[in-house]
């Protein structure tokens, strides 16, 4: 990478951030995550074959997704500051970091005063029915979500970016893009009850597996709580899924709380549920490690390579 080539590529990083900062997620009609959401949801419904139409889907829509923004990187790529500002903006609409942080707090506090309130407003952090969960639950939902989706909605498209962007910075667009594509898919057909999700669900949790536990380590970096990862390792096998277990759990340790889902999974049992003020605690380390997962993709792409 040419100092110019890294410069630019931290100062997308950078660009990204402060758009995040600034304006928390484009505008829902100009969403391209959005968008993409609308041309998946056809999907939705009930097929001869649903395993192979998801698999097809899930290697085609993505692919798609991702070839359209990185040939807009490459068709200006004569402009660097243009390509830098396509990416930037690219960068952003598939991350979520103060969105994330802010939900989490709103229901976080809502449970001291308002649970009803807060039991709606959890809604768009968790999927999960929360109408008779405790406050104490809700507070472990908010905070097991925020664990989770720091994961999914900033690290793994961050990493994908920063490990792409050593080829070219159309392909570290690209990259972001796909991962995000196959998330966005997953959380909308993944579900055991719609056989088309199978692929991809099965896909997302390939692409998460890296993700998952660079996020834990933030995680405990975060916390000051290196011994987290050990301790979340012991709770791993409870949760389904092969990745959320890691961040979720590593918090749990880090603050020293209960994270259960009712019925399904319980990280740290010996624990009680989180306090108000120990739940804050919990979204302040995710939030801490969410600006360190962009010191890491800044560093990353610092290092020696090619950003074309």
């Amino acid at each position: 990478m040419t100092v110019t080539g890294a410069s630019l590529g931290v100062g997308i990083v950078g660009f990204a951030l402060v758009l995040d900062a600034a304006f928390a997620e484009p505008p829902e009609l100009s969403h391209p995550v959005a968008w993409f959401g609308r041309l998946v949801a056809p999907l939705d419904r009930a097929w001869g074959r649903p395993r192979l139409v998801g698999a097809i889907a899930v290697l085609l829509l993505p692919l798609l997704a991702a070839g359209t923004v990185a040939g807009l990187v490459w068709a200006v790529r004569a402009r660097p500051l243009g390509a830098a500002a396509v990416a930037g903006f690219a960068l952003f609409s598939v991350t979520s970091f103060r969105m994330l942080v802010t939900r989490a707090s709103e229901v976080v506090a809502a449970t001291d005063d308002d649970l009803s309130t807060a039991r709606g407003d959890l809604r768009a952090l968790a999927g999960r029915d929360a109408t008779d969960l405790s406050a104490g639950q809700v507070r472990s939902a908010a905070v097991e979500s925020a664990a989770e989706n720091l994961a999914d909605g900033l690290v793994a498209p961050l990493l994908a970016f920063a490990l792409g962007a050593q080829v070219s910075l159309a392909v570290g667009t690209g990259a972001a893009v796909w991962v995000k594509a196959v998330n966005t898919m997953d959380s909308m057909l993944g579900y055991r009850e719609k056989p088309v999700g199978w692929g991809p669900a099965r896909l997302d949790d390939a692409v998460m597996w890296v993700p998952a536990r660079v996020s834990a380590v933030l995680l405990a970096l975060a916390a000051r709580a290196p011994r987290a990862l050990g301790r979340a390792a012991r709770w791993d096998d409870d949760v389904p899924s092969p990745n959320s277990g890691w961040p979720m759990g590593t918090l749990a340790a880090a603050v020293d709380a209960r994270l259960e889902k009712p019925g399904v999974y319980t990280l740290n049992p010996d624990a009680p549920l989180p306090s108000v003020t120990v739940a804050r605690r919990g979204v302040r380390t995710v939030g801490v490690a969410g600006l360190l997962a962009y010191v890491l993709a800044a560093a990353a792409l610092a290092v020696p390579g090619v950003v074309g």
